[in-house]
């Protein structure tokens, strides 16, 4: 490892400062992920069961002391529950829309960086070849190999590092892409269940 990192030229410390900061976009993203989705059939069944009993109060307290967007739907439509089941509905949805982005964030840069990791290591391959070929014409017929292998060394030391960079951020990227697919769907179920939930308690009129 340690011959690999010396004879990578810089582009390699490019690549692996990149392929750091993914790994720790990830790994960011991953526990707020993991934070974010809850089991939400019991928490609206607590919900549903508190308002049953009018307490507006303890719903919200319970709200508060759950994490993720799906807790916060709940108690919007909760604090929003007097005003019909249409205005209850458009503030859930305007909710919805608050939330979507903050689960999304900084997957566009784990993408990019995902992109740019084989190009680097193209560039850095590039840039290995013309040092051989610099070497090359300098030492004319005398060439020796050992003279070249320090060029190729860091053609294809850059070729694997940009690649195995790329295939590992797209891993991540593709199963936090899943992730966040999962939590806006449950966002979507829990969303229709508590606008019946409030609105019903209310004797479902509408604004």
């Amino acid at each position: 490892m340690p011959n690999l990192l010396a004879n990578g030229g810089p582009m390699l410390w490019v690549i692996l400062f990149a392929g750091a900061v993914g790994i720790v976009v990830f790994i960011e993203r991953f526990l707020h992920c993991h934070r974010s989705q809850i089991n939400s059939t019991e928490f609206l069944n607590g919900v549903r069961t508190v308002l049953k009993r009018n307490n507006v109060v303890e719903a919200l307290s319970i709200c508060d002391a759950t994490p993720g967007p799906v807790a916060r739907l709940v108690k919007t439509a909760v604090l929003n529950r007097d005003q019909g089941r249409d205005r209850v509905r458009e503030a859930v949805e305007a909710a919805g829309l608050t939330e979507v982005p903050r689960l999304e964030e900084k997957l566009d840069l784990l993408a990019t960086i995902t992109r740019l990791a084989p190009l680097l290591g193209l560039l850095g391959t590039v840039l290995g070849f013309m040092r051989v070929f610099v070497q090359i014409q300098a030492a004319g017929l005398n060439a020796h190999v050992n003279l070249l292998s320090a060029g190729i060394w860091q053609a294809l030391t850059c070729t694997a590092a940009g690649l195995a960079v790329a295939i590992l951020l797209q891993a991540g990227h593709n199963y936090l892409v899943n992730r966040v697919d999962s939590i806006v769907r449950e966002m979507e179920r829990v969303a229709t269940d508590i606008v019946n939930i409030v609105t019903d308690g209310n004797g479902g009129k509408s604004a």
